[in-house]
């Protein structure tokens, strides 16, 4: 699950990591009085879930309460588009009016799991203000990398070597030493898998701040953190993968024509990869799950047919917790509710599987089955071709 930015500093916060003042609205009414409490210069930063906001035209300096004002107008509401948008953008509902900082570097900072050796890891790169991607690619060797064990926290020679690491010296030297391991505390207790600040910022006082900052949290750790779980905004998720969250479904909408219903994530995976082998575009990721019931299944049908790109759908189900036949009489109810018009193919192995064929031969739908998995691969893609 991701955060806004607000949101993110809101919690980093109460781990003690240190960030500018500021305060979000809804309202650009309120924003000359938040200005005003700010000493007038302040910056406003659209709040949506997506990066590159500023290259994008949502995050704005303003001179005075009257600027903030206005550029708030501009703002609240705008589709802004950004690199990781996509072309439709996502509307801004709501901005963060912080206060300005007299900045004298930007740097990288960044918590992320390895899963190469099971362990976070944090990053820092002098190179902040950028995207971190693009300075893995340019020069790897500007990115330190520390690998962090959450039983023990981060040792004291680990945030020094860190912060040397970003060149940091004097006052923003003492700081950052104070700054690391309170942002580590941060992702391990609220089950991050993701923290990320960029940019970090000294200022010429020798302040270290979080200027932006970013948060993704396990979805299967939210039951320990009901306080985070409230943050969801499901405005900024696709309204696909809301609807299948309702129903237990784990759903990822993708670009291309074919639809998948699959059970479990492994399979699921090797099933979009072995329709990419055959010249085919996946158009979702599609876990049922190992119990899914026949409605489950229905629920599942209709919301890969919501997606007006798909000319086809593949099921491939694998009975072993989950029996065949109850996926059978879920398609063969689905297809029948939803007067279903573009092609199916089905393989189906494992638990009560003849039973499961019989009921799709018997149906006398325009349902396709499949031998194994490569036979359903092959015929699928020769459909939408």
């Amino acid at each position: 699950m991701k955060v806004h930015e607000y949101q993110a500093k809101s919690l980093l916060q109460k781990f003690g990591v240190t960030i500018p003042r500021g305060e979000v609205t809804d309202n650009a009414d309120e924003v000359r009085e938040i200005a005003k409490r700010l000493g007038g210069r302040c910056v406003v930063k659209a709040q949506i879930h997506a990066g590159g906001r500023g290259k994008g035209g949502g995050v704005k300096v303003a001179k005075n309460a009257d600027d903030a004002y206005a550029l708030a107008k501009k703002i609240l509401g705008m589709t802004l588009v950004t690199h990781q948008t996509g072309p439709e953008g996502k509307q801004v509902r709501k901005v963060l009016i912080e206060e300005a900082l007299d900045i004298d570097r930007e740097l990288y900072l960044g918590i992320t799991l390895d899963r190469g050796i099971s362990r976070p890891v944090m990053m820092v790169s002098k190179s902040g203000g950028m995207e971190i991607e693009e300075v893995a690619a340019s020069d790897p060797n500007a990115i330190v990398r520390e690998p962090l064990d959450p039983s023990f926290g981060m040792f004291p020679f680990q945030a020094r070597k860190l912060a040397f690491a970003l060149g940091l010296s004097g006052e923003a030297y003492k700081k950052s030493l104070a700054f690391l391991p309170a942002l580590f505390r941060a992702y391990v207790e609220t089950d991050a898998s993701l923290a990320e600040i960029n940019p970090l910022v000294v200022t010429k006082s020798g302040d270290v701040l979080a200027l932006d900052a970013k948060m993704n949290f396990d979805d299967n750790a939210l039951f320990r953190h009901p306080e985070i779980k409230e943050m969801r905004d499901v405005t900024e998720e696709d309204p696909l993968e809301v609807e299948a969250s309702k129903f237990g479904l784990n759903y990822i909408k993708l670009d291309g024509n074919v639809g998948c219903m699959v059970n479990g994530a492994g399979l699921a995976m090797g099933t979009m990869d072995i329709i990419k082998l055959y010249g085919g575009e996946p158009a979702n990721f599609l876990d049922v799950g190992g119990g899914a019931s026949e409605e489950q299944v229905k629920n599942a049908f209709r919301i890969i047919l919501s997606d007006k790109n798909v000319r086809a759908v593949l099921i491939n189900i694998f009975g072993g917790i989950m029996r065949c036949d109850i996926i059978a009489n879920g398609v063969v109810a689905a297809v029948k509710e939803m007067g279903l018009q573009i092609p199916v193919v089905v393989r189906l192995e494992g638990t009560n599987v003849d039973e499961g064929k019989r009921i799709l031969r018997e149906s006398n739908l325009k349902i396709t089955p499949a031998e194994d998995l490569a036979d359903a691969a092959e015929k699928v893609t020769k459909v939408v071709a």
